[in-house]
């Protein structure tokens, strides 16, 4: 099993961008269950939305406590919440920042990084700072467990309140042509 979960703020898209995940991964003949956790439902409030994708059967539908990578859309979260924290070592980040790699303050646990300056490209398609569809280009791109043809598959299915399909198809393919992939070589301790 592959766990996912998702870090933003209210009106960032990210619960929608974990259930276009999973539809993407149900397109691809795997099993997949988009859980969101809303606590506080106001535009700008951190939120956290949670994807399990497998092989097989899940049965599970509880929130992520170790998660094998971390989603985050929006550059300011780490500054307030520990996005980190039960991560799995050998962890992949999706980071929404425009900040270098040598600039972030990243744990052990984190193996690949996938970094992608997710709210300018917003602007740039959107003029609002909206970077769900963005960082699942960059998802597919960084961990390669699902396709850009049935994350665009996914896209046609889905409804869209503030832009149009060829804008966030746009967006899909910008995040996964555009995003920066690093692997992080650890030395273990003498």
């Amino acid at each position: 099993m592959y766990e996912v979960r998702f870090h933003g703020r209210g009106g960032q898209g990210s619960v929608m961008a974990s259930g276009m995940l999973a539809a993407a991964m149900v397109e691809e003949g795997k099993y997949a269950v988009s859980i969101p956790s809303f606590g506080f439902e106001r535009r700008g409030a951190p939120v956290v939305s949670f994807l399990r994708m497998s092989d097989r059967e899940i049965r599970q539908l509880t929130n992520i406590y170790q998660p094998d990578c971390i989603v985050c859309v929006d550059p300011t979260l780490t500054k307030s919440v520990d996005i980190f924290a039960g991560m799995k070592a050998g962890g992949t980040l999706i980071q929404a920042t425009h900040r270098p790699l040598a600039e972030l303050a990243l744990p052990e646990c984190v193996s690949t990084v996938g970094l992608l300056d997710a709210v300018k490209i917003a602007l740039e398609i959107f003029k609002r700072p909206i970077t769900n569809t963005l960082m699942l280009g960059a998802f597919a791109k960084t961990t390669g467990v699902v396709s850009l043809d049935s994350l665009k598959r996914a896209l046609e299915d889905s409804d869209f309140r503030d832009a149009g399909l060829a804008q966030n198809m746009t967006a899909l393919e910008r995040g996964y042509a555009e995003v920066a992939v690093h692997q992080i070589e650890r030395r273990a301790a003498a």
